[in-house]
């Protein structure tokens, strides 16, 4: 259990990918009203999500496509209020305790699917096909007001 043991920066790069629960959230487009200054999650994913597998299809090269893609990391996932509550890595640098169906708790990558708590479970679709017209549309919730 190196969460208990270790902090965020201690981690070696491993054992902080291994920590992500891979349930998509992160990879959800958010938008930002500039009038009220709210941002919104929506039901779509970056264009190089793959939906079928809910992970990235080029992760390692995924800041080279997607220009706006936000690296997490020790040092910026406290700033990061859009992140779930449900952020392995959130919860962890409160200091809280990883969910049962995490799979470094439940031994399966697919519990965060059977509890519903990935973006699989929604009805997802991809950036790419959506009109730039059309994003409001998919707003699903308010996160936050900047």
């Amino acid at each position: 259990m190196f969460w208990k043991e270790k902090t965020l920066n201690e981690m070696s790069p491993d054992e902080w990918e291994s920590l992500c629960d891979r349930c998509g959230k992160c990879c959800t487009l958010k938008l930002h009203d500039e009038i009220s200054d709210d941002i919104y999650d929506t039901s779509m994913v970056c264009k190089l999500f793959n939906i079928k597998k809910c992970e990235c299809n080029d992760y390692n090269n995924r800041m080279k496509y997607v220009k706006d893609c936000i690296k997490l990391s020790p040092s910026n996932i406290n700033e990061l209020e859009w992140l779930p509550e449900t952020c392995a890595y959130k919860i962890i640098s409160e200091g809280g305790e990883l969910f049962d169906w995490h799979h470094l708790i439940s031994g399966s990558y697919q519990s965060v699917h059977e509890t519903k708590n990935s973006v699989i479970t929604n009805n997802i679709v991809s950036e790419e096909n959506v009109k730039d017209d059309d994003y409001e549309d998919y707003i699903t919730k308010k996160i936050i007001k900047l």
